[in-house]
């Protein structure tokens, strides 16, 4: 029971040094809304200084930013700084010092309704052209300082207008619209050019693009109908030329053939001439052997019979030739009779002497 009483009156005692949330509330009121407070004052600063410069340019902003491929001019009490600023963040003094973002890159200018007359009088009218150009960064404020911001009004839109119209003064229809058209834009280029060479140099001309101008539609059917005039002239010449072309193919094919031809008969010619050569020196060749061997077997004959006459010259003794009378008497079937045989073997013993006698003198001689 004694502890009980005791934690009862514990607790008694802290909830009466505990204070209540409204006291609480009024003792810690004033320290707690100062951070808050300063929180959003800042919020409000920077929001200012940087989300205000980057909706609008104008002179009433600190922070301004320079987009990239610009540069920062400004204008201090309506004076051009010489001070160019680089793409970024940068400050600046309000109310008193104005700027302006410039482009030092390449940009387009568009220049629209050029009227112009030609020569012959004739109204025609260019609506589009273009100018490519680039104002150069180390001459921004020198042109600025000249020309103002829309230096370009000066030197391009109003200058093309200018050479346009001195263009089609000096040229007939015919030659803007169709002789000289191509030639157009770099006539442009140049004259623009050398007139910013010489008056404002920061001035770079890349290009000029000119669209075919427009003219009275009288005029512009007479030229449709020229048109399809030269296009059938010109179709007939190509028919021509084409056909030009086939016959000089033809006799080119022809030429080539004969040629062709001609070689082919010249080598076939040629080939018999060899084949022909060839059978001749064969046929030479042929009679020199059959000449040598008639040659050989005539020498070999001759060479024979001298043998063979030597042989008999030295057989030929009386003998011989005695033996060979009684040789072919006594091989002789036939039998004869009468008083004129003994005269016959002693005709052939008279004779056989004879011989004797004969190769007798013949040794002696020798």
């Amino acid at each position: 029971m004694d502890t009980q009483e005791q934690q009862r009156d514990a607790a008694r005692q802290g909830q009466q040094a505990r204070p209540s949330p409204s006291q609480a509330a009024g003792a810690g009121g004033g320290s707690d809304f100062t951070p808050i407070l300063f929180v959003f004052l800042s919020f409000i600063a920077i929001f200012v200084m940087v989300v205000t410069p980057l909706l609008s340019t104008n002179s009433f902003s600190t922070l301004h930013q320079v987009p990239e491929g610009h540069v920062g001019v400004y204008w201090r009490g309506g004076a051009l700084l010489s001070t160019i600023t680089t793409p970024g963040f940068h400050l600046k003094l309000p109310f008193i010092t104005h700027f302006e973002p410039i482009q030092v890159t390449l940009q387009t200018d568009l220049v629209r309704d050029i009227p112009c007359g030609t020569k012959g009088g004739v109204m025609i009218n260019f609506e589009k052209i273009e100018v490519v150009n680039r104002l150069r960064k180390e001459h921004v404020y020198d042109t600025l300082l000249n020309y103002g911001v829309h230096y370009d009004n000066t030197w391009i839109y109003d200058k093309i207008h200018h050479e346009i119209n001195q263009f089609c003064s000096g040229h007939s229809l015919q030659q803007v619209y169709i002789d000289m058209f191509d030639q157009i834009d770099e006539k442009m280029k140049d004259a623009l050019q050398a007139d910013c060479t010489r008056y404002a140099p920061g001035i770079e001309i890349i290009s000029v693009r000119v669209t075919k101008p427009t003219i009275p539609e009288s005029i512009r059917r007479n030229f449709q109908h020229m048109e399809e005039e030269r296009t059938k002239v010109l179709i007939s010449m190509e028919k021509q030329r084409v056909a030009e072309k086939e016959a000089e193919t033809q006799k080119k094919i022809a030429i080539s053939e004969a040629e062709k031809n001609a070689h082919v008969s010249k080598i076939q010619m040629e080939q018999k001439l060899m084949e022909k050569d060839s059978a001749r020196k064969e046929e030479e060749i042929a009679n020199a052997m059959y000449l040598a061997r008639e040659k050989s077997l005539a020498d070999a004959a001759y060479y024979r019979t001298m043998k063979e006459a030597e042989a008999n010259r030295l057989k030929l003794t009386p003998q011989f030739l005695e033996l060979k009378f009684i040789e072919a008497i006594t091989n002789n079937s036939k039998m004869f009779f009468g008083n004129k045989v003994p005269n016959m073997v002693l005709d052939q013993r008279i004779l056989g002497n004879y011989l004797q006698e004969v190769s007798g003198k013949e040794k002696s001689e020798a």
